[in-house]
């Protein structure tokens, strides 16, 4: 039990605002880093920090309040101080270093980290990603993020997060293979994978073939004897136990993100737009997996993509760019420099006016200066943390809607969920039921054909009933794909739908990144307050 010296109650919302955000004071916010000339460049980690304190500050009298059990008042206040101090470290942060054999006979140092952030919900779940910019803060960062990201899409799962410090261009297929292996070798001694402990995932150089090297290593190794041991990791290839639907979940879900805001009038009016994609203009900054599913799906229901950047140039064509010849000549040159369906652009794109600007590249890629000179009315988060804390001030004060990345981008880590639980019941979605569902669209046809028949008789010959369009391509029963499309369409808008009513429960405005935290701070809170703490 948490015990604390007894107060005066009047002064209990003062003392838990305190003693439960550091960030409060400005002494404090020093002390932790961020000070105010830093904070249009702050560590990714305190910056997550920053924004978990401000989320806390705001739910932390609600959770006393509601916070039932007969027990004193300055007790409860005590719990809740309690639980949100468990709720913000990383609970393990693993470090390797391990030696891989060049194809020249060479050896090298690889540095390799793990973070779980939290066991509120096990396993814990999280991308593996392969970048010269991998340290400790990035994953500890990048696992909280996750943490609070699940609670978000009620997606059952604890943060998690790794990388390792390599540029996977500099090595040969060969090389990444043993690299990967003994990655997870090393996570598998310290049992930082597995089915129920810690799943990891694709994240920034990485995909599916370094999913099922991991699979199968784990497979052969520790997990030779459980007959659950491909959960151990998701967006494997479809034939590894993969899912439908999973390479495309990210971009799928912020489309699906984008559409629930910009189709809700109140947000639109507020922010001086119209609802609806027609007619509106974006950018995508990155052309990786997430920027061109994003593109995709934008394009197909009306958006007009007008510029692209990336790491080596960018490009603009007010007229539009079309997403599959765009794609179809990255894999021909590697590159988007070039492209013949769009001009060079000389400067920053982001500053360009668009209605939608979409990040999909590296954190903090928006700070205080380029916030400054935004032309666009939605700033919607596809990357982790692209916009800087000082940037966010500005955006809000300026009406610029962002939606933020612990929702936006929560696709991904959703159908990772649809795989791992497909992983377990070891039979796909869909199987079981498909043909049954057929028969009964057809039986239903027949019902209706059968019931204006004896009405109306059949005196010209039976009365034909013709599925509309739209019907006929789904009479024939539901797909894994369907499935993980409608489980992923529906997870998006309650979500939204949540975030939009918490927003407007604490008056919160444009404010949506609070408003998603202060939900995962509520979520997680309880989960840790109905379980208990074991020798707590």
């Amino acid at each position: 039990m948490l015990r604390c010296a007894s107060r005066a109650i009047s002064s209990q919302r003062t003392q838990l605002v305190r003693l439960c955000c550091p960030a409060a004071s400005q002494q404090n916010v020093q002390s932790r880093g961020l000070s105010s000339e830093s904070e249009d460049d702050p560590n990714f980690y305190e910056m997550v920090q920053q924004y978990y304190e401000k989320g806390a500050k705001i739910v932390a009298e609600d959770l006393a309040k509601n916070y039932l059990g007969r027990i004193p008042e300055d007790e409860k206040w005590c719990r809740v101080k309690g639980i949100l101090d468990l709720i913000r470290p990383c609970n393990h942060v693993l470090s390797l270093v391990f030696p891989v054999r060049r194809d020249n006979g060479d050896w090298e140092m690889i540095e390799g980290y793990r973070a779980e952030h939290s066991q509120h919900r096990t396993p814990t779940k999280g991308g593996v990603r392969y970048s010269m910019d991998v340290n400790a803060d990035e994953v500890q960062a990048l696992a909280a993020l996750m943490t609070y990201k699940c609670a978000v899409v009620d997606v059952p799962f604890g943060g998690a997060k790794a990388g390792v410090k390599i540029d996977p261009r500099k090595y040969s297929e060969f090389e990444l293979e043993r690299i990967t292996r003994r990655f997870t070798l090393e996570l598998a001694k310290k049992n930082f994978i597995g089915p129920g402990v810690d799943v990891p995932a694709p994240d920034m150089g990485t995909g599916e073939k370094e999913m099922s090297w991991m699979a199968d290593t784990y497979a052969h190794s520790i997990g030779y004897n459980d007959i659950n041991a491909p959960a151990c990791v998701t967006g494997k290839p479809i034939s590894q136990g993969g899912i439908h639907g999973r390479i495309s979940a990210t971009g799928r879900g912020i489309y699906h993100g984008i559409e629930n805001f910009i189709n809700e009038a109140s947000y639109m009016s507020a922010i001086g737009a119209t609802p609806g994609f027609g007619d509106k203009t974006f950018i995508i900054q990155g052309f990786g997996n997430v920027g061109l599913h994003t593109m995709r799906y934008l394009h197909r229901h009306g958006a007009r993509c007008i510029g692209v950047a990336e790491i080596d140039g960018s490009i603009y064509n007010a007229q539009g760019i079309d997403p599959k010849e765009l794609e179809n000549f990255k894999i021909n040159n590697k590159t988007i420099v070039g492209f013949p369906g769009a001009d060079p652009y000389e400067g920053n794109l982001l500053i360009e006016k668009c209605d939608i600007l979409v990040p999909c590249a590296a954190e903090k890629a928006i700070n205080a200066e380029i916030a400054q000179e935004l032309k666009c009315k939605i700033v919607a988060e596809g990357a982790n943390g692209p916009v800087t804390p000082s940037a966010e001030k500005i955006l809000l004060d300026r009406k610029i809607l962002m939606i933020p990345d612990l929702f936006l981008n929560a696709g991904g880590v959703t159908v990772s969920y649809f795989e791992w639980l497909k992983n377990l019941n070891h039979v796909s979605y869909g199987r079981l039921t498909f043909k049954y569902d057929t028969e009964s669209n057809y039986h239903l046809l027949n019902s209706v054909q059968e019931s204006l028949e004896r009405k109306f008789g059949k005196n010209g010959g039976k009365i034909p009933i013709t599925p509309s369009d739209t019907l006929q391509t789904m009479i024939a029963g539901a797909s894994e794909k369907d499935i993980v499309h409608s489980g992923l369409s529906y997870t998006m808008e309650r979500s939204a739908r949540n975030i939009m009513r918490t927003a407007m429960k604490y008056n919160l405005g444009l404010d949506l990144r609070t408003a998603a935290y202060c939900m995962a701070i509520e979520k997680i809170f309880t989960s840790y307050k109905e379980a208990g703490l074991t020798f707590g």
